[in-house]
């Protein structure tokens, strides 16, 4: 018996962009022997319970079974009629088993120097030869100066405890190894369920750092647009800003939404280019394309929105005769590969900013959210525009 002794290990995030570096900590389990002498001392009562529990059905009946084939071999060489003989072995085979499983809680604390498996095979071996003086003396009344003087019980005595002491020690031992590996089989499955839930809570905290910087180069940018209508003194601007205002009631409840389908984002989606049409309503037309089947996805929150967001700005907007946006999204390779772009007529990658805050952190998005497989190309479109894609495994 161990003491799990717990240790720390920090796992560094970084953040992309302008952001000061974050850390996440993560606390993960190492297992570490601990001295016998620190072994915590279990009450009596998980005492009885772990006698109890040892003592299966299956282990009786293999003690019981196997107490039976000795019986049937000894008995060509026996002079006693084979059922006093099987019931000699029986009590033999369970006293054996009872002794080892006792050992197995009792005593409660060892010495430093003993380890719990040296003891049961020890009780084991002190054990089979007792339980079958015990039989003999029962069979005597008790005499043992009569038991001595027959040396037919003498014999008998010495080919059951001798059987036994072959046998039971290594059956002892057979079962502390199976008992050992199922242990160390059941302590590597929690580990990996353990490293697997730390290494989820990882990816979900890198996942909140990467929204928490997407979110505000989303709303600077939008109040910017709102701020160069009011400096040119455009009628729109308090239109704009009251679409604004209400956009935003409506979207800041799912941004942080880990459960959010493509059918929400696609809602804000609507919601932020009904917004621009009402800065540059002979300018921008959109339309939106995708599928119910793909609507019931889920989606990383502002995802198709950071798409669009850039298709305006780097886009739509420095094209002097505009464009059409055009959300849509398919299934493909027998419904495995689920696809959803975002394209524009406006200038073209080669005339804009090219990938800025927005796409990168996504791209980090992507994989945290849909694992290594999820990717965002950039194409040119024909004869002029921008396709983004989002390409990931259903």
């Amino acid at each position: 018996m161990t003491r799990r002794a717990i240790g720390a290990q920090t796992l560094r995030v970084p953040v992309p962009g302008g952001y000061a570096a974050h850390m996440l900590k993560v606390t993960t389990e190492t297992f570490t022997p601990a001295p016998a002498s620190h072994v915590p001392v279990i009450s009596h009562v998980q005492a009885w319970q772990g006698f109890i529990a040892y003592l299966t059905p299956l282990r009786l009946m293999l003690a019981l079974g196997l107490a039976s084939l000795g019986a049937l071999l000894l008995s060509p060489i026996f002079a006693t009629p084979l059922p006093v003989l099987l019931g000699r072995t029986l009590f033999v085979g369970l006293l054996g088993l009872l002794a080892f499983s006792a050992a197995g809680q009792w005593p409660r604390r060892l010495p430093q120097w003993m380890a719990r498996w040296l003891l049961q095979v020890l009780v084991v071996v002190v054990a089979v030869p007792g339980a079958t003086l015990v039989v003999y003396l029962i069979a005597v009344g008790g005499d043992i100066e009569s038991l001595l003087r027959s040396p037919n019980r003498l014999m008998g005595f010495m080919w059951i405890a001798g059987s036994g002491l072959l046998v039971a020690p290594l059956l002892a031992m057979g079962a502390l190894y199976r008992q050992r590996d199922a242990e160390a089989r059941s302590e590597a499955l929690r580990f990996e369920l353990e490293r697997s839930e730390l290494e989820r809570q990882a990816l979900d905290g890198r996942l909140r750092l990467l929204q928490a910087q997407i979110e505000p180069h989303f709303l600077f940018n939008t109040l910017a647009n709102i701020r160069a209508l009011v400096e040119t003194g455009s009628p729109q601007a308090a239109p704009v800003l009251r679409s604004l205002i209400a956009y935003l009631r409506a979207a800041m409840p799912r941004l942080q939404d880990e459960t959010a389908s493509v059918g929400d984002e696609l809602a804000l989606v609507r919601a932020y280019l009904e917004l621009m049409h009402l800065r540059m309503p002979d300018r921008l037309e959109f339309r939106i394309e995708v599928p119910a089947d793909l609507q019931v996805l889920r989606c990383p929150p502002m995802a198709l929105l950071t798409l669009v967001e850039n298709a305006v700005r780097h886009g739509i907007d420095p094209s002097e005769e505009g464009g059409c946006i055009v959300v849509a999204g398919a299934l493909s390779e027998g419904d495995r590969v689920a696809s959803l772009w975002v394209s524009d007529s406006g200038v073209g990658l080669a005339q804009s900013s090219g990938a800025g805050t927005g796409l990168r952190n996504l791209r980090e998005r992507l994989k945290v959210f849909y694992g290594p497989s999820a990717r965002l190309d950039l194409t040119e479109n024909s004869p002029s525009g921008l396709r983004a894609e989002i390409r990931f495994d259903v």
